[in-house]
């Protein structure tokens, strides 16, 4: 891999990775409702789950699902669904530690198989894939290159949200702890996430 396309590699690893999305909405959720600890499940789950995905694409898994429209319909009718559920249990939360494990779903293991749901994680394992792997004759050494950096931007950008989610906690109690500020925000997470679940039916 050249210079030129490791440089266009970062280029796009960071337009993809640092704009919100599921990943990054869910882990300055569950920061700001449970603490930095919380989310650390989910946030090392994202590169991950990523990363594996990344690489059964690079094998083939990608081509299938391009060629059997039906296989991209379901995945992206499960992703819907599952950020839709989400979105509502996540609206419903006005105390701190309500949107735990137990009402979103979102665990270590919840976490990895929520990529392979991610309609925006299929869209950058297939860019790379066709963009940085396929048609090279040095395809094993390409991937040794992508997974590492993707697994460095994945898990720096799902850290970063998390962190200023945690950083909110204090502010979000509100005074006298009402709740009514954590509703607030929460509300707005599971608004992104519907946004989410809309925009991922229209690709």
């Amino acid at each position: 891999m050249s210079w030129q396309e490791f440089t266009a590699l970062l280029v796009l690893a960071t337009a993809m990775s640092f704009t919100p999305g599921p990943n990054t909405t869910l882990s300055t959720a569950l920061a700001a409702n449970g603490g930095l600890r919380r989310a650390m499940p989910f946030v090392c789950a994202v590169p991950l789950g990523w990363s594996a995905l990344l690489l059964l694409c690079a094998l083939g898994l990608g081509a299938l699902l391009l060629a059997v429209p039906i296989l991209s319909l379901l995945v992206k009718l499960v992703g819907v669904a599952y950020l839709l559920w989400m979105a509502f249990k996540l609206s419903q939360s006005r105390q701190m530690g309500e949107a735990d494990a137990a009402k979103l779903q979102v665990g270590f293991w919840q976490g990895v198989a929520l990529q392979f749901v991610n309609i925006k994680a299929w869209m950058l394992a297939l860019a790379i894939v066709s963009g940085w792997i396929a048609g090279h004759g040095d395809t094993a050494q390409r991937l040794a290159v992508a997974i590492p950096v993707m697994l460095v931007f994945a898990f720096s950008s799902n850290m970063l949200y998390a962190a200023l989610g945690s950083l909110l906690r204090d502010w979000l109690r509100g005074p006298l702890g009402t709740g009514r500020r954590l509703l607030a925000f929460n509300r707005v997470m599971a608004l992104i996430l519907l946004v989410t679940a809309l925009w991922m039916l229209t690709v």
